[in-house]
């Protein structure tokens, strides 16, 4: 049996109709579009639907503050509403939840238990993230003018 690498690659990891990440936000398909919202709706949504779980614990850095956890709640209800409606105010709530993680290392610190290479690449993962969310934000504003398109 022979398999066919490129084709599992291209179904799998990257594919011009499911992954458009690349694509331009004018123009992309109004499927693309869908797809890449999904895509940042469910990450956002399982990501911090835990996060409000396990925020709860007095053992994290924030002690039990209970903003932290109503805040994970709340973008987890936004990544659900985006997930449904593709409302660019339910995209921006998510988009902001880089800012609020870079504001948490900033106000309450990291784990006790993480190194400086852990700590860094967890700040570099929130910038990243935060550049994307600005797309995200821009895919979810133009659902509106795709929202006609085949």
């Amino acid at each position: 049996m022979d398999l066919d690498w490129e084709k599992l690659f291209k179904r799998y990891v990257w594919d011009d109709e499911r992954t458009p990440y690349l694509t331009r936000v004018r123009n992309l398909s109004r499927t693309q579009a869908h797809y890449e919202l999904f895509g940042y709706a469910l990450f956002m949504g399982v990501l911090f639907g835990v996060l409000a779980v396990v925020t709860l614990s007095p053992r994290l850095p924030h002690g039990g503050a209970a903003i932290v956890p109503v805040y994970a709640f709340t973008v987890c209800c936004a990544a659900v509403v985006l997930g449904f409606t593709r409302h660019p105010w339910a995209a921006m709530w998510c988009a902001g939840a880089p800012l609020a993680a870079l504001g948490y290392f900033a106000v309450w610190g990291f784990h006790p238990n993480l190194d400086f290479g852990d700590k860094v690449l967890l700040v570099a993962a929130a910038i990243v993230w935060l550049v994307y969310s600005r797309r995200a934000v821009a895919v979810a504003r133009a659902w509106q003018r795709l929202a006609g398109v085949g």
